[in-house]
């Protein structure tokens, strides 16, 4: 369970994100954060992915992004503020090479400050605690999507298509993957 002022660090994937209020400081209502996009962060294949039972918002704080919302790129800059609906389709990415600043929020709040904490353990072990590089590779999109598919309430892929999320899950947790154990 995150914590106010918790650093959720997943720079091996591009973002660093800040807790500014927790599922325990909002009741439930919403998760509040801020993020830092680095450089390029999601330039290549950026999971475009829908919140089947929350909302989603983006205020831009600094700096340019896009953001991927039903079929199309957008862009955004310093003081844009987007709302997503629940269900729509949306992704997001930094083309530029400074940081990016954003305020965002899910509402509510569900599990997903556990999804980002589990991103954040998933990467230590896919990076040997960060000593390694992330490679995108089979043993990561295996790993990725054990995570993913437990948190189908919070996260459903559109691209990577869900069932090959659902299938990669399986095969990884028949494998014996398991990111919770170092």
């Amino acid at each position: 369970m995150a914590t106010k002022n918790q650093i959720l660090d997943m720079t091996p994937v591009g973002m660093r994100f800040t807790v500014l209020q927790a599922s325990n400081d909002t009741g439930g209502k919403s998760l509040d954060l801020h993020w830092e996009l680095l450089p390029k962060c999601n330039m290549k294949d950026p999971l475009v992915h829908t919140h089947p039972h929350a909302i989603e918002t983006y205020e831009v704080l600094e700096g340019e992004m896009e953001f991927f919302v039903k079929d199309k790129w957008l862009p955004a800059n310093k003081g844009d503020k987007l709302t997503v609906p629940i269900g729509v389709a949306h992704a997001f990415r930094n083309p530029t090479e400074k940081i990016v600043t954003v305020y965002n929020t899910h509402q509510p709040a569900l599990r997903m400050e556990n999804y980002f904490e589990d991103i954040c353990k998933v990467l230590d072990k896919l990076t040997g605690n960060r000593t390694k590089d992330f490679k995108m590779n089979l043993k990561s999109m295996l790993y990725m999507s054990v995570l993913m598919n437990n948190y189908r309430n919070e996260i459903i892929a559109k691209n990577p298509p869900d069932i090959a999320i659902k299938i990669l899950g399986l095969v990884g947790k028949l494998t014996g993957i398991n990111y919770y154990n170092k």
